[in-house]
């Protein structure tokens, strides 16, 4: 049976170095290489959806490789796919980095320039440890899909746009279908998801920042079990501490959740730091909250250009839900779309505070009635990201709410409405 490697390898002239002596190698099978990290973990992803037996058994990850560096995305796979080898081709074989790729999980490790006699060696011991590990899945293998959780990131485009609620409103409804869900507080210096759930937990996000290798036990250790069955990992009480968890952190922790829970929702809040853009960054779905006004959609607009600039985030890939809509707020969602260059949430969020204020006001969000407008679209968001199963019927009643519930405005809009 032939090898397949799938190489990752930003650099033009390297990808057609390593290609063509990839295609020299008795057996092997070169699928088409991938220029960046996230379309590697896009198109593994893809793959492990279909089977663990479609993933390649080779990935050879260039040193160059980005926007995540080549160690970070070595863990990432890892982590997500555990059934893949992983090579590194880099120019620096010291023992050390040698040492650092092994920790990180890869499986061998290539010296700059290539030689055919060690690329053979290394491709064949990692395709055999590959397949044994495959094998020795058997008939488990169906649960070994590696695809990991859905990682949702909620952003806000300044502060004050209602941010935390939708992040705990959407982990809510997804833990209320039955899917296992953790919700991350990495507003570092100002969350306040533990006082909008009533919580008081003295470990945080910052204890699992200077972990190399986050074992389930000490994740476990490190998250709060909230009554509602969320998992809760929280910002730390003593703001200047999150300077602790630095971007390499958030991955390592991002990974670490996706790889145990369904879905992980995460409140990056409205300040961009190093861990919130490398938690965007890996999110396969990434929300940016505005309100209707000018000043909230004029930062929603500097965000997606900085987001894009730094390589974070492309606003094409990038949702954007509107909160305290009205049918006479003057800037509507279209128009919106259309500053931000954005996809707009077809499902917007209601105006209606007189709903919140009293479970707010007593630190019990998640005690908001279901009859409440603002849940009720907030639920519905969630099943429009895929968070939750939204029954056909539930779907019709949301779009037949106007300004009571959620809005469509795709529907509307269509409609001439």
């Amino acid at each position: 049976m032939p090898t397949r490697i799938l190489p990752a390898v930003g650099d033009a002239d390297a990808v057609r170095s390593i290609t063509t002596l990839l295609s020299q190698l008795p057996d092997a099978e070169p699928v088409a290489p991938v220029v960046d990290s996230t379309q590697l973990i896009d198109t593994l992803a893809r793959l492990a959806a279909e089977s663990v037996d479609e993933l390649p058994e080779v990935v050879v990850v260039h040193e160059r490789i980005g926007p995540v560096p080549a160690l970070e995305l070595i863990r990432e796979v890892a982590l997500r796919f555990p059934a893949v080898g992983v090579i590194l081709v880099t120019s620096d074989a010291s023992p050390g980095l040698m040492q650092a790729a092994m920790d990180y999980g890869a499986r061998g490790m290539v010296a700059l320039p290539l030689s055919y006699e060690e690329l053979a060696s290394r491709v064949q011991a990692v395709a055999q440890w590959s397949v044994g590990v495959r094998r020795h899945l058997g008939a488990g293998a169906d649960v070994f899909t590696g695809v990991g959780g859905t990682v949702v990131t909620v952003s806000g485009a300044k502060g004050g746009v209602g941010t935390t609620l939708t992040a705990i409103q959407l982990a809510l409804a997804a833990q209320a279908s039955g899917r296992s869900t953790a919700l991350v507080d990495m507003d570092l210096q100002t969350g306040d998801v533990a006082s909008y759930l009533d919580v008081q937990f003295r470990r945080s996000v910052v204890d699992l920042a200077a972990i190399a290798d986050i074992s389930p036990r000490v994740l476990a250790d490190a998250v709060f079990r909230h009554d509602t069955g969320l998992a809760l990992l929280l910002a730390p009480a003593e703001g200047e501490r999150g300077e602790d968890v630095t971007d390499r952190a958030a991955r390592q922790i991002v990974s670490a959740l996706r790889s145990r829970y369904d879905v992980v929702v995460i409140d990056c809040g409205a300040q961009l730091n190093g861990a919130g853009a490398a938690a965007v960054e890996m999110a396969d779905r990434a929300l940016l909250i505005t309100t209707p006004d000018v000043v909230a959609v004029r930062g929603a607009k500097r965000a997606v250009r900085m987001w894009d600039r730094l390589q974070i985030r492309k606003a094409e890939e990038t949702t954007v839900v509107v909160n305290r809509y009205s049918r006479a707020t003057e800037i509507q969602p279209p128009l919106i779309q259309k500053i931000t260059g954005t996809a707009v949430a077809a499902t917007a969020v209601p105006a209606n505070f007189k709903e919140l204020q009293s479970v707010v006001d007593a630190g019990r969000i998640h005690e908001l009635e279901s009859k409440s407008s603002v849940k009720q679209a907030l639920w519905s968001l969630a099943g429009e990201l895929e968070l939750v199963k939204v029954p056909e019927g539930a779907q019709k009643a949301s779009r037949m709410r106007g300004d009571r519930g959620s809005v469509n405005f795709r529907r509307r809009k269509e409609g001439g409405g």
